[in-house]
């Protein structure tokens, strides 16, 4: 519902919405006791934005956010005796924060900010009003306000984000065009809003952020990164996925997934291997155990991103995608270190869509305890999320298919489970250290022992443990003929 349409309510209704709304909402106790200290000093203070949508759905609200009348130096000056930290890192751009018995606020003067369309810095200006305030955030949803000082509390909503949030609409207070100039990354805010909260963008919003989307190249990559972290760990990240790339935005941000789209899938189903990585990823997370799990969300999406480089057709005519998934992890690191994303997040998601397609060659259980070692050995701690990317990775129609491929795995699985009993398996080593071989070869330490402890690790791998004697005779043979 617009400012427009919401202004044509009877006020009765209005005020009785408001009523309902304000019964509804469970305003934490340090709220209160914050109201108190403003109301004394004469000034308003109100719970804003995302924690009165938050507290509308029903969804936990660890950090509130207010906004007030009163000038940053006069919100420090109230925050004196009662915070018990305070932080003023945002002073510039009116905003306090303060913790109190374990809750964390933040307190920002009404802003009327200006912006110069070339950066997404504001011109930092204070506003009078609530409504100054309210019309330049970026969502109707979080353009929402109780006024916690006065009398009695007031339920503000200029913009109709309650009637919005409940009919599950993603709108702008202002004209989109607008305040996607403003601050573009906005547009990748939307797209995390719909995979977050469920929510439908506008025509108007969908058609400027697809008029728009090259603005986002303003913006650092660290903030884009950000954003789609929070997109991929949402709800609903495929929808997510599908708004930026629908839109144009993933061309900017992960343009290896929109070209997917290009590909056909290698048992010539002529499947968009675009849509079955939305599916294992989907898939992925239906086999999540502890919560959403940023690197095996990142690593269903893109396990396939090679295929478009290693599209090859064959003589009999078929498609071929050989060594995509060596190729996939080379841009998968690629395009993770442009995000600006860790070293271990970058590793291990790269690591995976390397080793994701290694099972097929098991078959029925051909692979020998050696292969099945260096698996494990291979995929580290990342062997569970790879069990998981693995059998997620099965899209097929065919339940025939789909069950024997299900039923090879488990077979791996019954084989690596086996192989833990009886040796370390997850922490396998030479049985011989670098001080017994410099010892048993009379060495001193160098590039030689080095070779000597991968010439055994490699026999640990084939052989499986092996005895102090046998290990010590495994070593002089190879350091006669390499000595």
């Amino acid at each position: 519902m617009s400012a427009a349409v919401a202004s044509t309510v009877p006020t009765d209704l209005v005020r009785a919405q408001e009523a309902a709304v304000l019964d509804m909402l469970r305003v934490p106790e340090v709220a209160d006791d914050l109201a108190a200290r403003f109301t004394a000093a004469g000034h308003t203070l109100y719970l804003v934005g995302g924690s009165v949508r938050d507290a509308l759905l029903g969804r936990d609200v660890s950090d509130l956010d207010f906004t007030t009348d009163a000038r940053p130096e006069a919100v420090l000056a109230l925050l004196e005796g009662w915070a018990e930290a305070v932080w003023d890192t945002g002073i510039a751009f009116g905003t306090v924060g303060a913790r109190r018995h374990g809750e964390t606020v933040e307190i920002t003067t009404f802003r009327a900010d200006a912006y110069d369309r070339v950066t997404r810095n504001p011109i930092v200006a204070f506003g009078h009003t609530i409504d100054d305030d309210l019309v330049r955030r970026d969502f109707t949803v979080n353009a929402m306000a109780v006024q916690l000082t006065g009398s009695e509390r007031r339920f503000v909503d200029p913009h109709g984000g309650l009637a919005a949030l409940a009919a599950g609409v993603l709108d702008t207070p202002a004209a989109p065009e607008a305040s996607f100039a403003d601050d573009p990354l906005r547009m990748m805010r939307a797209a995390r809003f719909v995979s977050q909260l469920g929510l439908t963008p506008t025509p108007r919003v969908v058609e400027a952020m697809t008029a728009m989307a090259g603005e986002l190249s303003r913006i650092t990559r660290e903030r884009v990164q950000t954003e789609l972290s929070k997109l991929i760990l949402g709800r609903y990240p495929r929808r997510g996925i599908e708004q930026m790339v629908d839109t144009g935005l993933a061309e900017l941000v992960l343009p290896e997934v929109p070209a997917m789209r290009l590909a056909v899938d290698e048992h010539m189903q002529h499947k968009d291997v675009y849509v079955h990585s939305l599916v294992v990823m989907e898939q992925a997370i239906d086999r999540e155990t502890d919560g959403p799990d940023l690197v095996l969300r990142l690593a269903a999406l893109l396990h396939d991103i090679g295929k478009p480089a290693t599209r090859r057709k064959e003589a009999d005519g078929k498609v071929s995608f050989h060594h995509h998934e060596v190729v996939g992890a080379k841009m998968t690191r690629k395009r993770l270190r442009e995000l600006r994303y860790s070293k271990a997040v970058i590793d291990e998601v790269s690591q995976l869509v390397f080793l994701h397609l290694r099972f097929h060659g098991y078959g029925n259980g051909e692979w020998t305890d050696s292969a099945v070692r260096r698996y494990v050995t291979d995929a580290g701690p990342l062997l569970e999320r790879l069990h998981k990317l693995v059998r997620s990775d099965s899209t097929t129609r065919n339940k025939r298919r789909a069950a024997a491929l299900q039923r090879s795995y488990d077979g791996l699985e019954a084989r690596i489970a086996a192989l833990r009993e009886q040796e370390e398996l997850d922490s396998i080593r030479p049985d011989l250290d670098g001080n017994a071989i410099m010892e048993l070869l009379g060495m001193k330490p160098g590039p030689l022992v080095g070779k000597a402890y991968k010439h055994l690790l490699a026999v640990r791998m084939e052989k499986g443990p092996l005895t102090r004697e046998e290990a010590e005779a495994e070593l002089r043979a190879w350091a006669a003929e390499n000595l």
